[in-house]
């Protein structure tokens, strides 16, 4: 997929230093919360669409109730973000499955790190940086 540069100059204005991109306020971390919670919303729309063909008319249609907050971490901090519910509790999250906290990739970067030769004194600085 390729964004369209007008969208990224549009994303970017405004931004002018590395932290403004990658700090705790920047840009990668909004994205981030914001298509995390997109997409959570969409599997939430389509696990309700699902259950209603499925289900008999006798029993009242499960719905949404409400949001949770979650504080997933990832290459750009951690961020917080809020995770639909329904009504029945039976909906299960693809994206950022329940009792996740981080997001995949995350922790193979650090034990490639390791297995690199640095120590964790080394990588815990390096993420500090980050």
């Amino acid at each position: 997929m390729t964004f369209q540069p007008e969208l990224l100059d549009q994303l970017l204005r405004g931004y002018e230093k590395p932290e403004d991109l990658l700090g705790e306020g920047g840009i990668l971390k909004q994205l981030t919360k914001a298509l995390v919670e997109r997409c959570l919303e969409a599997e939430m729309k389509t696990h309700l669409e699902a259950q209603e063909t499925q289900s008999s008319t006798s029993k009242p249609a499960n719905r949404r109730n409400g949001h949770s907050q979650k504080t997933i971490k990832g290459e750009f901090g951690e961020a917080q973000i809020a995770i639909p519910r329904d009504r029945e509790g039976e909906f299960e999250p693809v994206i950022v499955k329940k009792h996740q906290t981080r997001f995949d990739g995350f922790d193979d970067k650090i034990l490639s790190l390791y297995a690199r030769g640095m120590t964790t004194r080394d990588i815990q600085a390096q993420l500090q940086d980050l």
